[in-house]
């Protein structure tokens, strides 16, 4: 299996949860203190999952790991919210992070797809099936 830091959703996964932590950082008030743990928690597993799936011996296998990501992603997005809606973040910090989870569910989710698609088709690029590939567009600065 391929190396897990070249895929592209990694990385904006492991962006993400670089913010998360500058974000939860500064949680300061006691009361908070349980929401900043799982907060954080959420965020890692997600870069944390797609690492541990991509050593997996079969495409299954990994896709199984993605499913484990893409919930913690889910996750991680209600814990912002609470975190939004009890003033322990910003709105702006709440909007930043809050989309980069949504674009790495996204991503995601289409990776899940192409594995369960190349399972059926074996013609389909292996770059693009592993996430390699950056989808089209501009791309997106990292902490955003």
């Amino acid at each position: 299996m391929q190396d897990f830091k070249k895929l592209f959703v990694w990385q904006k996964a492991h962006a993400l949860s670089l913010g998360v932590h500058r974000a939860t950082s500064r949680m300061r008030r006691s009361e908070l203190f349980s929401l900043r743990s799982q907060t954080f928690r959420a965020a890692m597993s997600i870069s944390a999952n797609i690492a541990e799936g991509r050593r997996q011996a079969t495409d299954k296998q990994f896709g199984r790991f993605l499913g484990y990501a893409l919930n913690s992603a889910s996750e991680l997005e209600h814990h912002l919210i609470v975190a939004r809606d009890l003033g322990a973040i910003g709105s702006n910090e709440f909007n930043a992070l809050a989309g980069e989870t949504i674009r790495v569910r996204k991503m995601l989710f289409a990776l899940i797809r192409r594995l369960s698609s190349a399972a059926q088709s074996p013609n389909i690029d292996p770059n693009v099936q592993a996430g390699t590939k950056p989808p089209a567009g501009p791309p997106i600065a990292p902490g955003r």
